[in-house]
């Protein structure tokens, strides 16, 4: 239900263009007022386009919209776009903007989700007092001025950039700090970091699915010691590999090369493979039974489902074929029906999965380990809650991250659940949940 008591319904927005005439009225009876800037220069109405220079930018711009398709949205909920944010144009889902001066919630997505995935829980959580923002993240989506090459600058999909990113979105529209910043999967990566190195401006953290472990620590009074062997070596084999059943990490597959395209043009079709991803890492799915790992070693890793730890020789695509659901299944899924998976299919069609994938080779290689190693010794010292799903095996993922989460990482741990009926998705699994959660910590949080 709505503040004035009616109810909410379901109302197509109509996103055909990333260009908007200051004036033109959005399917939602909300006043666009979006436009692209590019260096200092304002980009107006359409007709500027007629100009006889062409400019890459801009014509870039325009076959990005006649790509886009129409995306149903809950009435309430506004799309935008942001420019010059960290080098991006960011595409952002808001709600609760109708008041000025509300306490900002920001809600990041995780892998390979979108700022649709928060469409269930904007509402309610405006409707408790809040402006909430929800954006594409940096290689997603409708979100623009990031580099899908393979061989491009990876590294600037690190935790440390996305995090520049968060910030940046914040500042640009207005807000000068963050009430709460809600992480799922990824997201909850880069809301941890946001919380542990800007305290003053993101005030109390969320962390869904995927518990933060706490910064590295870095070597401690070792001098005097024995120098270490500075000769190359050869990179040690994986143990997962070296199992009598081979296997792989996810993080792993996720870093090839090949696994954007093995995932987007999979042998079952981009539409299927997605819908089979996201039913085996749900709780429908009788077989999620997570459990705590005793150890990081391969035998104990490799208890996981093979969507977390792959057979060596497989794909992602062909490791969740085999649980595919049957259509009946598919008719029962409520929490994500046929058309909201359409939007999923023709997001990442249009896109690719590279953007995401760079921010698992940033982890591979060290990248994202090294950035939190400048704050080895700090703790999340803003007020913070966890939550995930009974069927999720993230919650569990690192081993004992989730023990050092509650221990040492984050000192003021104020709330801590799991949801019943949920997996990985529970944002879209048990919204009203999830939500009523999420409300409660913010109403108490100290």
């Amino acid at each position: 239900m709505s503040e004035s008591g009616e109810p909410f319904f379901i109302n197509k927005i109509r996103l055909k263009s990333l260009l908007i005439k200051s004036n033109m009225i959005g399917r939602n009876s909300v006043k666009n007022t979006a436009f692209i800037a590019l260096g200092t220069v304002l980009i107006g109405p359409l007709d500027i386009l007629a100009e006889k220079k062409t400019n890459p930018i801009r014509t870039n711009y325009m076959k990005i919209q006649d790509q886009l398709k129409d995306i149903e949205l809950p009435t309430g909920i506004r799309e935008r776009y942001v420019p010059e944010v960290n080098g991006l144009t960011v595409h952002v889902l808001e709600a609760g903007f109708e008041t000025p001066k509300r306490p900002a919630v920001l809600l990041l997505h995780g892998f390979p989700e979108l700022a649709y995935s928060w469409r269930k829980v904007m509402l309610p959580l405006a409707a408790a007092g809040y402006h909430v923002i929800a954006p594409d993240l940096r290689g997603y989506g409708r979100t623009t001025g990031w580099d899908d090459n393979y061989d491009g600058n990876f590294a600037s999909f690190r935790t440390h950039e996305l995090s520049r990113d968060a910030l940046g979105l914040m500042m640009a529209v207005g807000h000068d700090s963050v009430h709460a910043i809600v992480g799922h999967d990824v997201g909850s990566t880069v809301a941890a970091y946001c919380t542990l190195v800007r305290p003053d401006f993101f005030r109390s953290v969320i962390i869904l699915s995927c518990p933060f472990g706490g910064v590295p620590p870095l070597p401690f009074g070792v001098e005097g010691q024995a120098s270490p062997n500075l000769q190359p070596v050869a990179p040690a084999k994986d143990p997962l590999a070296s199992l009598s059943r081979p296997r792989k990490d996810s993080t792993t597959y996720f870093s090839t090369r090949n696994a954007n395209n093995e995932m987007l043009n999979s042998q079952q079709g981009l539409h299927d493979f997605q819908r089979a991803y996201f039913h085996v890492k749900s709780a429908d799915w009788s077989e999620n039974k997570p459990f705590a790992l005793t150890s990081g070693t391969a035998e104990e890793f490799a208890k996981q489902p093979t969507y977390y730890v792959l057979d060596l020789d497989k794909t992602m695509p062909e490791s969740v074929a085999p649980y595919m659901p049957s259509q009946n299944e598919i008719d029962a899924c409520k929490w994500l029906p046929d058309n909201e998976i359409d939007f999923y299919t023709q997001e990442f069609k249009r896109t690719g999965f590279q953007g995401g994938l760079n921010w698992y080779r940033c982890t591979i290689n060290g990248l994202n380990r090294s950035d939190l190693e400048l704050f080895s010794g700090h703790t999340i010292d803003v007020p913070s809650c966890f939550i995930s799903g009974v069927a999720d095996w993230a919650t569990f993922r690192p081993p004992g991250a989730l023990e050092q989460m509650q221990l040492k990482a984050c000192t003021k741990m104020q709330s801590f659940h799991i949801i019943e009926g949920a997996g990985h998705w529970l944002q879209q699994e048990q919204p009203e949940q999830l939500t009523g959660l999420i409300v409660d910590f913010l109403q108490h949080a100290k």
